[in-house]
């Protein structure tokens, strides 16, 4: 069960990246993450409300608050990372946060086999070279290094606090949903405070008018992210932390092959080999 919705959940993540990447040209991203995030936020509100999961309101929702506020914390570092550049560079390194929940599970006392510890070890490094890492070219700079590997530690956070927030299918909505209030309000107050100094918050072509016509694409990129989350909580609730987490952040080679299928990118070399290497570690992973 725990690779089956780890799997899952890569599968979600991925998609909703690519998606996300997708709006994000034609929109600004803080723009992007307010908006899917707070459809997200009415749906789960209404699920809660019809499930009663309110009356699972208890301690365990401060971890979800915490995810909330530190996710979009993460996302802008990582946006940042990637303006700054080279891609090529910030993409790998991002994935690097799996490095967190894996260490909470050593911390729990997680021992896995022989086998999962091999593919622990293939799969993040099949993860990382599925970003395509860049190894020649222009230099990197240390802020742009400082930011990805500060949004790597923001994303590992969120899946270590996620997976704690609740016990309960009824109390994981309400914790998603409480999630989502929070990202809605952080990413809120940076989206007022980017445009104070001047940015926009709304495309230059299309006005309110390009969002609403987004809104079907935002609404699934919002969903998937909260499915993906509720995914990995029920994943690392039944089974090791460690197997749950790494096989949860294949989700850049479900981004890179997105791509190649819907957008006709070539994969390089790395980045197939890459994807091939964290095949054989989720194999083992999973059959461990």
């Amino acid at each position: 069960m725990t690779a089956l919705f780890a799997l899952a959940t890569s599968l979600l993540w991925g998609l909703a990246d690519f998606g996300g990447g997708l709006l994000a040209r034609r929109l600004p991203a803080l723009t992007v993450v307010v908006v899917s995030q707070a459809v997200a936020a009415a749906v789960l509100g209404g699920v809660v409300i019809a499930t009663g999961g309110w009356s699972e309101a208890g301690p365990r929702l401060w971890f979800a608050v915490a995810a909330g506020a530190v996710g979009p914390a993460a996302m802008l570092c990582f946006y940042e990372a990637l303006a700054l550049g080279p891609m090529g560079v910030v993409s790998p390194l991002g994935s690097l946060g799996v490095a967190v929940p894996v260490g909470v599970g050593l911390v729990l006392g997680e021992r896995p086999g022989t086998p999962q510890f091999v593919g622990v070890g293939i799969a993040v490094v099949g993860v990382v070279l599925a970003g395509g890492p860049q190894v020649r070219g222009e230099p990197v700079r240390r802020r742009a290094v400082l930011l990805t590997l500060a949004a790597a530690f923001g994303f590992g956070s969120v899946m270590s606090l996620i997976a704690e927030a609740s016990t309960t299918v009824t109390g994981l909505f309400l914790a998603l949903f409480v999630q989502r209030l929070t990202n809605c309000a952080v990413g809120g107050a940076a989206l007022y405070a980017s445009v104070r100094r001047g940015a926009r918050a709304l495309p230059e072509e299309g006005g309110a008018a390009a969002v609403r016509a987004a809104l079907p694409a935002l609404a699934l990129v919002g969903l998937a992210d909260v499915a993906a989350n509720g995914t990995y909580s029920v994943a690392a609730q039944h089974g090791p932390v460690m197997v749950a987490a790494v096989l949860a952040s294949l989700y850049p080679v479900v981004t890179a092959l997105a791509a190649r299928g819907v957008l006709k990118e070539r994969l390089r070399g790395v980045q197939a080999a890459g994807a091939g290497l964290a095949l054989v570690g989720t194999v083992l992973l999973a059959t461990g």
